[in-house]
């Protein structure tokens, strides 16, 4: 798997806007390969976002969301220097953690 996240936050006022692209293949489980045998499903179930730490954003996600998922959503109260971490983890068990600071 590629780079699993590139995250962009920028502060705007008193709140930052934050954008993810999440490297994830987001197999359905439906579609067959060039055999015909089932791709097994393989795709992000959780989200959580933080803000210095704090917990600010948690979703659940299922096999209708786009191969390499593009996440963006306004933080209120935060500002340039913040830290924003985003997790993700799939229906595999796989967990992918990554943080950036607030320009």
């Amino acid at each position: 798997m590629a780079d699993p996240m590139r995250i962009r936050a920028q502060a705007s006022g008193g709140n930052a806007v934050v954008r993810v692209l999440m490297s994830h293949e987001m197999e359905t489980g439906q579609r067959k390969d060039s055999a015909g045998k089932v791709i097994p499903a393989w795709h992000i179930t959780e989200v959580t976002a933080t803000h210095n730490g704090k917990p600010v954003l948690s979703a659940e996600w299922g096999p209708a969301v786009a191969k390499n998922p593009f996440l963006q959503f306004t933080l209120k109260g935060a500002k340039a220097g913040d830290k924003v971490g985003i997790t993700w983890k799939d229906n595999r068990g796989e967990t992918r953690t990554d943080e950036a600071t607030i320009s």
